[in-house]
């Protein structure tokens, strides 16, 4: 059954897409259904951010189901709220669609924000939709609560603090490298795909998670980090913002850089380095951060973390250690969506 979306008119479909949505936060006062959303996070500090996401350039509708690209897009916005140490609270998402999409298209779309809202702890409360030409264009922004100043910036690594990451790397692009392989030869040929039931990469690219986790973590051992940003970009990239806006420089060491063994293995047979799908991979929204030395034993407490490198003085340069011992100038080829 497909009902168009014309069939609703603007006003009905944001009905019908909000028709169950539910309020799981005391700070959101007002939510979808007036001109704007009201909210009181009462004494603590509001976190924004915002995310533009473009069918072709930032998702494939060959290959990402509806359902987990609702899911990604919210991951890819609250990612950056915890990147604040901060809490997600409320998120308003606006859409532009094309005639080719139905009411039941945008009902799976929805399904995966709801389950990712619904995980997370996080509100809707508003947005837009309207028609694109061609293509889908999703639009989310995020807010946040903090405590009053325990908010953690890019800027603020120190000398000697030790470079952190949470999770693995690299996953993410090794999905994307499979799934647009077997685009390419599904439109050659018209064979169906094979994933080579790499379940675990695939779906670090379809539907990764953000490190709520981890700023748990933080709040329960008292941890404050001096610097943090997720991991959309790439490793190399990332840090390399941190050092840049903190005015510092960094030593990583390749043999620390923590990698899955299914990922390696992957890399391996489809003969990419593993070191390379690390550094430069995108989109594996992971949590890069810094800490003084002093929170050494809380961070190697925590099996989830990697300590894989520190900060430097700046005129030391931004180095990475390879296995033989090699000193190499850390670049940055991550993702880059301007062309």
């Amino acid at each position: 059954m497909r009902t168009e979306i014309t069939s609703l008119g603007e006003f009905g479909l944001i009905e019908h897409l909000t028709q169950n949505n539910e309020i799981k936060n005391a700070s959101t006062i007002l939510s979808v259904g007036d001109d704007a959303a009201v909210i009181d996070h009462f004494g603590r500090q509001t976190v924004i951010t915002t995310d533009l996401l473009i069918e072709g350039i930032h998702f494939d509708m060959m290959y990402t189901p509806l359902k987990h690209l609702g899911y990604k897009s919210v991951i890819a916005n609250i990612s950056d709220v915890y990147a604040m140490n901060a809490t997600p609270t409320q998120i308003v998402v606006s859409i532009a669609i094309s005639n080719k999409f139905s009411v039941e298209a945008l009902d799976e779309f929805y399904d995966g924000i709801y389950a990712a809202c619904d995980k997370y702890g996080v509100d809707l409360v508003g947005g837009d939709t309207t028609t694109s030409q061609r293509g889908f264009v999703i639009s989310i922004t995020a807010i946040g609560e903090v405590a009053p100043d325990k908010y953690v910036k890019r800027s603020g690594a120190q000398t000697n603090d030790l470079i952190c990451v949470s999770g693995d790397l690299g996953g993410a692009f090794l999905g994307l490298t499979i799934l647009e392989r077997e685009k390419k030869i599904f439109e050659e040929t018209g064979a169906q795909p094979d994933l080579e039931n790499q379940a675990y990469i695939v779906g670090r690219l379809l539907k990764p998670e953000a490190r709520k986790d981890v700023v748990d973590y933080f709040a329960a051992h008292d941890i404050v980090p001096t610097s943090m940003i997720d991991i959309s970009d790439g490793l190399s990239s990332e840090l390399l913002h941190i050092c840049k806006q903190s005015e510092m420089g960094c030593v990583i060491y390749e043999d620390k850089l923590p990698i899955n063994e299914e990922s390696k293995q992957f890399a391996y047979k489809l003969e990419l380095d593993p070191t390379a799908c690390a550094l430069s991979g995108g989109e594996d929204y992971e949590l890069l951060f810094t800490v003084p030395v002093t929170d050494h034993e809380k961070i190697a407490a925590n099996n989830g973390f990697s300590i894989i490198g520190y900060i430097t003085e700046a005129a030391d340069g931004k180095q990475i250690i390879t296995r033989g011992g090699n000193k190499h100038e850390l670049v940055a080829q991550g993702w880059n969506h301007i062309k």
